[in-house]
């Protein structure tokens, strides 16, 4: 399919330059994007009249209040370091596990700190804590959020999606553009959280894929059905945690279960109704009488997704990973999107007979770009061995000499490799640090006092008296091998003998162990530099393949480019399908434009196919290109308007493709399947067309029509403009693909 797109006459002018403009913005808005430039930052809306304008006045000096606080609370946690705590390992000090499990941004301030809030605030010690940790990543991480607040740009309400998903960017460059991509998109505009939230979810997915993909993996071992006590006795919840399309699918299920009951007479809400159409499902299997039901999920993907970029896609309007969009559809359609086609791999990416597409064994843990004796070309081995498998110390992998079974100490067996440490240096000077704090403890508590100055020197038999007897040889000759010559009985070792005896013993134990853990954190080093060089080499592989070359390209025909020839046949393969099965309908192919993301026409490919053509009979030859301007075309654009009131399938596909969301400022509810569809100048006097037709929810589709004194505006291009009732203006636009 592909080919014959792009054979045939060379395209004309009007279509290279086009191509050229939609490059160069497409370069422009990346370059923006990618900047860490903040905006103007100012409140989107001017200060109202009246009471409502007191509300705005005092909303905004919360906003400020709170930056205040933030960068007072980082200023005490500044003057409560963790030096003063008891060090790891200490009697009395925290407990590992609870260490280990405080946030990062707590881990150089003192445990106590927190108990201190907990008095001046009159604060739980969790509730301080998170304060503390809150206000640290405010400040230290998240600067532009904190400038934000203090000039109204953002409430308090936004900082929960700033902290949940912005702050633990570990790479500070993608912390910073991802910041400011989200402040430039909330500038002048009214955004909730929620819609907040939707954005800064795609910006960290398609920027920070590697870490976004590592907090999915272990989030999916949060997988389950949990249930808690509620607040009211007789009452509980329960909790699933899944998957957004498993958790979409089930939510669909049991929607379409409760709207298929249809007594007049029933009293229940429809969430009530969902939960006895589960019980039912579940303590009943096979004796309900619900009737089946089909679920409908709407995928959005680009064609960088389905050809194994990492292009997040959305599943019902929710943002999901690319790799999940294709698993999904895979799983609907049979199909591997995202990889060879013929090809069915397991989760860790092996072929059925164990082995990788590049060749290697679904058991092999060397890194890419390695070969098989595990080196790199240049020679080195990026386990940190020599040629032998050994170590510069002399010892195997395992921590033991080839010569030895007793490396690490008598009978000590290897130890795993902790994360890397201090270097030493700074371990010498926390030993120190530490060192110095006990002594401080023993003087303050007497334990150690001055030696007295009026005393005189000690006397020779004091000083016989402290030192202990250490035995040995008398003048005789040692004694020899049994057998040689009579030898008296060994005298038996005095007390003190063998006190001096464990304590070498005790001496030499504690060398044994400092040799290992030396040896235990030089492993680990070696181990971090191997990860992070098979971490590179797997970076480079794929930035190098398809899906790197997919995901860097800058159009969707350069994409297709970029995509491998069994890519584009399972691409073509999939928009082929004319429904059934897993799909409820023929999928369709949403025409953008390039320079603002708006939609443009919303087809499918025989439709498609027929609008690439101007319909000459020169130009629908097999193999033949059409080279005619194609702007007028049916199918390149939105669909006519129906006469009647409401509007057609194809219309409302289109309309609700559109907007996909509420379109009122600050709502992302979802428009409902059933209606909702909006005409903005009132029907028979405005046409039913795309560019009279809105989405709603219900509450503001009521709102629009029964509330005093709003005003509602809908431009031909789909920007909405509403006023309310005291003259403040907010301007929403469909939302770009």
């Amino acid at each position: 399919m592909i080919e014959h797109m792009r054979t045939g006459n060379p395209p004309t002018a009007w279509y290279t330059e086009a191509c050229r403009r939609a490059r160069a913005a497409d370069r422009r808005r990346r370059a923006h994007t990618d900047s860490d430039a903040w905006p103007e930052l100012a409140p989107p809306v001017p200060l109202s009249d009246g009471p409502l304008g007191e509300i705005q006045a005092a909303d905004r000096e919360i906003a400020r209040l709170t930056a205040v606080r933030a960068r007072a609370v980082s200023r005490f946690a500044a003057a409560r370091p963790a030096t003063v705590d008891r060090a790891q390992g200490e009697p009395g000090a925290m407990s590992a596990e609870r260490w280990a499990a405080r946030p990062e941004a707590l881990r150089q301030v003192s445990e106590w700190a927190a108990q201190e809030l907990v008095v001046a605030l009159s604060l739980s010690s969790p509730a301080a804590e998170t304060l503390l940790s809150r206000s640290l990543d405010l400040v230290h991480r998240l600067p532009g959020t904190l400038a934000a607040l203090e000039a109204g740009a953002l409430h308090p309400g936004h900082l929960w999606t700033m902290l949940d998903k912005v702050a633990p960017i570990e790479d500070a460059v993608i912390r910073a553009e991802v910041e400011a991509t989200l402040l430039r998109w909330s500038a002048g505009r009214v955004v909730a959280p929620p819609q907040l939230n939707r954005k800064a979810l795609r910006e960290v997915t398609r920027r920070d894929v590697r870490a976004a993909a590592r907090r999915l993996e272990k989030a999916l071992l949060q997988r389950g059905i949990y249930l808690r006590a509620d607040g009211t006795d007789g009452m509980a919840t329960l909790t699933v945690v899944a998957t957004m399309p498993e958790a979409q699918a089930l939510h669909r299920a049991l929607v379409a279960c409760a709207e298929a009951l249809t007594q007049d007479d029933d009293p229940r809400t429809r969430g009530q109704k969902m939960l006895d159409c589960l019980l039912e499902l579940v303590l009943r299997p096979g004796e309900t009488d619900l009737p089946p039901v089909q679920v409908l999920l709407t995928v959005v993907a680009s064609i960088a997704t389905l050809t194994g970029g990492d292009e997040p896609g959305e599943v019902d309007g929710q943002v999901v990973p690319a790799e999940m969009v294709r698993q999904l559809l895979a799983a609907l359609t049979g199909m591997g999107l995202g990889r060879p086609a013929g090809t069915t791999t397991d989760a860790d990416g092996a072929d059925p007979d164990g082995t990788h597409p590049d060749g290697t064994d679904s058991l092999d843990t060397g890194a890419a770009g390695t070969t098989d004796d595990g080196t790199d070309p240049a020679g080195a081995r990026l386990d940190g061995t020599d040629a032998d498998g050994l170590y510069p110390d002399g010892t195997d992998p395992d921590g033991t000499h080839p010569d030895g079974p007793d490396a690490n100490g008598p009978g000590a067996a290897p130890e795993a490799c902790p994360a890397a440490g201090p270097s030493w240096e700074e371990r010498e000077q926390q030993e120190l640090a530490s060192w110095w704090a006990e002594m401080e403890r023993r003087v303050l508590s007497g334990e150690l006092g001055d030696p007295d100055p009026d005393a005189g020197p000690p006397s020779p038999d004091h000083l016989s008296s402290e030192m202990p007897d250490v035995g040995g040889w008398d003048d005789a000759d040692p004694p020899g091998p049994p057998g040689r010559r009579a030898q008296a009985p060994e005298p038996a070792p005095s007390a003190d003998a063998r006190s001096w005896a464990t304590a070498d013993r005790a001496l030499d134990d504690a060398g044994h162990a400092v040799e290992d853990a030396r040896r235990t954190v030089a492993r680990a080093e070696r181990a971090v530099h191997a990860a992070a060089a098979a971490d590179a080499a797997d970076e480079d592989a794929w930035t190098a393949g398809p899906a790197g070359r997919v995901t860097r390209a800058e159009d969707a025909v350069a994409a297709l480019e970029a995509a491998t020839d069994a890519q584009r046949g399972l691409l073509a393969d999939l928009l082929a399908t004319a429904g059934g099965g897993g799909l409820a309908d023929r999928p369709r192919i949403a025409l953008v434009d390039a320079l603002s993301g708006a939609l443009v026409a919303l087809s499918d490919l025989p439709g498609l196919r027929r609008a690439g053509s101007c319909g000459r009979a020169a130009c629908r030859r097999p193999g033949a290109g059409c080279s005619h301007d194609l702007g007028d075309r049916p199918g390149l654009g939105p669909p006519g308007p129906t006469n009647g009131y409401r509007p057609a399938a194809e219309l409302d596909r289109f309309v609700r493709a559109r907007d996909r969301r509420c379109r009122f400022p600050g709502c992302g509810r979802r428009v409902p399947r059933g209606g909702e569809l909006d005409h903005s100048v009132a029907h028979p006097m405005g046409a039913t067309g795309a560019a009279n037709l809105v989405g709603y929810c219900t509450t503001h589709h009521r709102g629009k029509h029964q509330a005093p004194g709003w005003v509602h505006r809908l431009d031909a291009d789909g920007t909405l403009t509403v006023t309310t009732p005291t003259g403040l203006v907010a301007v929403t636009t469909p939302p770009p693909y």
